[in-house]
């Protein structure tokens, strides 16, 4: 509807002879001040040389009448159009959510679009980062929006299985003698060895050593102790994925992108890459960036020349992409640049083929102290593995005889919904109560909400009340005006890849239901509207669903 007003707007400017402008059409902060208001008349009122109210009389008289679905205009303030919309409108899009069922919110906005989205990729040899934790959040949540808007979507994992963290580990495996099928020997594998890089000169040295052993492949004892390792984290992070709800569709190792990386800068020596000190690098001043080495002077590549491997072994296995996405952390904004803008002069990308990197911001606890109940350094693994201990009571009343499936779908709803709700790049305070809460701003708050409509909807059904939308009250219901606009929300979240869009939204909606209800009977066979309640409530309930999907959340049907 926005771009329906949109463009009779701008034909009415037309008509008038008044100046094109460009001018917002959005949703007033208050229902009181109509379903849509326009700045217009105050952006043209200079060049029109006539007060913004003149300006705006003039237009609202001219779009009386010629706007289906919009009951009337009013001016308000210094000259804002507000647009109201008819009762007809309310009740046709409630129609339309119900007959789209899980198709309600969705566009074909990417119907052309193939695009390949790399997020998780953590350092194997450890428990998984709270960073990659984050990343695998947002990164899911992304595709959603991707594949709600028609986009064929490939979901890339990129892990890191050579180079210093996976020597320090192994080396610290041979200090600790710990088992490497067991990831928390490994992560306090990699620790030992961390700390011994960073303080001792003969560990550092050692370690170094482990690490072009490991990437010459020449020393069977340290190679197989990496791929028990490999092995272990492999299996520990599928696990914890499937517990997430994703699956890629391919992984691509640090491993294997290392030499196609090098042979990348080598070939384009002198011409995009030049020496400096025995090290090849990119000089990204001449595009107005940083230089970075990408092969250093030991002849190991480096995470640059990695990064332009695994772009050519996805360049290989999806030669037909559009879009191109990394989820990484903010701090490797500035390393993206630089990657990026080699990457479009080797490969001569053109601009119709869209780089992007979407940075994610630093988790805390509400405490501020990162460090699990166990006592030890917070990890993505033990963060999860508290909130499911703790969702465990929640779920043990819960109406249901799964009590383990549901608890995993609260741990996940309550740990997806804190880092979702805020926007994409900025830091996250997690707190571990709120997230946990039936009541407010949370995950498993949406999922009760979501079970509630469907028990009072099986209520409503069981007394003979038939959902319909023939029969409507005279004045839509304010939860009306909020329903219908979830496909806009959706095309916003992906348009500005923000998530948390879709989360804000689906609250409020489920905060507005939730008033409603307190307002009004829904299972009355008496009630002459209830066939149109009952519809309405079906409709919210799906369109909580929905967007729950799109947040890579399961709506439970009982709790």
């Amino acid at each position: 509807m926005d771009e329906v007003l949109k463009t009779a707007i701008a034909e009415t400017i037309i008509k008038l002879g008044l100046p094109q402008a460009d001018f917002v059409v959005e949703h007033p902060a208050e229902l009181s001040h109509g379903d849509y208001a326009c700045n217009v008349a105050l952006v043209l009122a200079k060049a029109a040389q006539k007060s913004p109210r003149a300006v705006a009389e003039e237009i609202k008289a001219a779009l009386m009448g010629q706007i289906e679905y919009v009951e009337r205009i009013e001016i308000a303030g210094p000259g804002f159009l507000n647009f109201y919309l008819t009762r007809d409108f309310f009740s046709a899009e409630m129609a339309r959510a119900l007959s789209l069922g899980n198709k309600w919110g969705s566009n074909e906005s990417g119907k052309e679009e193939t695009v390949l989205l790399e997020y998780t990729s953590p350092n194997l040899f450890k428990p998984l980062h709270i960073g990659n934790l984050v990343g695998n959040i947002i990164g899911e949540s992304l595709t959603r929006l991707f594949e709600f808007s028609g986009a064929t979507v490939k979901r890339l994992n990129y892990p890191s299985d050579i180079g210093p963290v996976v020597a320090k580990a192994v080396w610290g495996l041979r200090k600790t003698g710990g088992d490497a099928s067991n990831i928390l020997a490994l992560g306090e594998a990699y620790r030992v060895g961390n700390e011994a890089y960073d303080s001792d000169e003969v560990s550092k040295a050692e370690i170094d050593a482990i690490n072009q052993t490991i990437y010459a492949g020449t020393d069977n004892e340290l190679n197989a102790i990496r791929a028990a390792g490999i092995k272990t984290s492999r299996e520990r992070l599928a696990a914890i994925c499937v517990r997430l709800g994703t699956a890629f569709d391919a992984e691509i190792f640090e491993s294997e992108v290392g030499l196609p990386g090098m042979e990348v800068v080598k070939k384009n020596l002198g011409d995009i890459f030049i020496e400096s000190d025995g090290a090849l690098v990119y000089p990204g001043e001449k595009v107005g960036l940083h230089t970075r080495v990408f092969v250093n002077s030991k002849g190991l590549p480096t995470y640059e020349a990695k990064d332009l491997g695994n772009f050519t072994k996805k360049n290989e296995l999806f030669p037909n992409w559009t879009t191109s996405l990394v989820v990484t952390g903010n701090e490797q904004t500035e390393y993206f640049k630089v990657l990026y803008a080699a990457l479009r002069e080797v490969f001569k990308i053109t601009e119709e083929k869209k780089l992007e990197h979407i940075g994610t911001g630093f988790l805390t606890l509400t405490t501020g102290k990162m460090s699990s109940r166990k006592g030890n350094v917070l990890t993505g693994e033990s963060l999860l593995e508290d909130m499911e201990e703790e969702a465990r009571e929640k779920a043990a009343d819960a109406r249901t005889s799964d009590v383990e499936k549901l608890t995993s779908q609260v741990a996940v709803a309550a740990l997806k919904y804190q880092i979702l709700r805020q926007a994409t790049g900025t830091n996250i305070v997690f707190d571990k109560e709120k997230a946990l809460s039936f009541e407010g701003d949370s995950g498993p708050y949406l999922q009760y909400t979501h079970a509630r409509i469907g028990s009072v909807a099986k209520k409503a059904m069981d007394l003979g009340i038939v959902p319909s939308t023939t029969i409507a009250p005279a004045a839509s219901y304010e939860i009306e005006r909020t329903l219908y606009r979830f496909e806009e929300v959706v095309a916003e979240a992906l348009t500005d890849r923000s998530p948390h869009k879709v989360t804000t939204y689906i609250t409020e909606l489920a905060g507005a239901f939730n008033t409603f209800y307190g307002q009004e009977k829904i299972a009355d066979v008496t009630d002459e509207f209830a066939s149109y309640k009952l519809s309405l409530a079906l409709a919210v309930k799906g369109t909580i669903k929905n967007g729950l999907w799109l947040l890579g959340i399961e709506a439970p049907e009982e709790m």
